[in-house]
């Protein structure tokens, strides 16, 4: 019912910037928090960036002054502007939103299948 899809990966070298995008479709009521995770090859899935329906934003401080999260309410659309970016960095980008699909229901999360970022040094 709810439709998440990243985009904006790629390959791109140390000290470059990606924007990443996250849309949202489907039947929705409502999304709260929008968050960004990544997972690197042999590592667990880790938060970078989330945002609340109100703007509110948190970070992990391994990518903090790097990277801002930003959405638009109307296109649930949530975006991620990575700059200086690391060898580290590489990984596969998820998004996720919080979403109600009808009134009164619990929210659920949902996921999309993800989008890869490759740093090269």
């Amino acid at each position: 019912q709810v439709h998440v899809v990243e985009s904006g990966g790629g390959l791109v070298q140390a000290g470059g910037s990606l924007r990443l995008s996250c849309a949202a479709s489907g039947t929705i009521f409502s999304i709260d928090a929008m968050d960004w995770y990544r997972q690197a090859p042999g590592k667990q899935r880790e938060l970078v960036a989330a945002i609340t329906g109100g703007g509110v934003t948190n970070y992990p401080d391994s990518v903090k002054g790097r990277f801002t999260i930003s959405r638009d309410n109307a296109k649930n659309t949530v975006y991620l502007q990575m700059n200086s970016l690391k060898p580290e960095d590489t990984a596969v980008y998820y998004c996720n939103a919080v979403a109600t699909v009808t009134p009164g229901d619990v929210a659920m999360v949902y996921w999309g299948k993800g989008t890869l970022v490759t740093v090269s040094s």
